[in-house]
């Protein structure tokens, strides 16, 4: 996807469209730094808010890293079969082709995720168990 337009370089989360990504449930997500938005190229950053008990079933990116930042809530993350709970304030780092899955256990939660190289959504982009 190329950049349409002026890039923008200050994006605020209510001026952007949201969607309902692929495999998840009960989530809304909202592109902040894309290459259509911004002219990235590199990376992508998305902002998530997800309800109780939802979130993404067991997946891993092909050669792409994956970082969530927990702004608020709190969740059970599986990564390569180990399992963490987190908590507003932690970090998750998901490597390459490396599977793994998010619950959320607090009423709903929100996340910064940050992609490298950028997902846009891209099927071939996931693998599932």
């Amino acid at each position: 996807m190329k950049n349409v337009g002026k890039p923008r370089y200050v994006v605020r989360p209510s001026e952007v469209p949201s969607y309902s990504p692929a495999n998840h449930t009960g989530t809304q997500n909202a592109r902040l730094v894309s290459e259509a938005l911004n002219g990235a190229r590199f990376m992508e950053v998305v902002l998530g808010e997800v309800e109780k008990g939802a979130g993404v079933s067991t997946h891993a990116h092909p050669g792409m890293e994956q970082a969530q930042y927990f702004l608020e809530g709190e969740a059970e993350v599986v990564v390569d079969g180990e399992t963490y709970q987190v908590r507003a304030g932690d970090l998750c780092f998901f490597p390459a082709d490396v599977f793994h899955s998010v619950r959320v256990t607090s009423e709903r939660m929100k996340v910064l995720i940050i992609y490298s190289p950028p997902f846009a959504e891209s099927p071939d982009k996931v693998k599932r168990k």
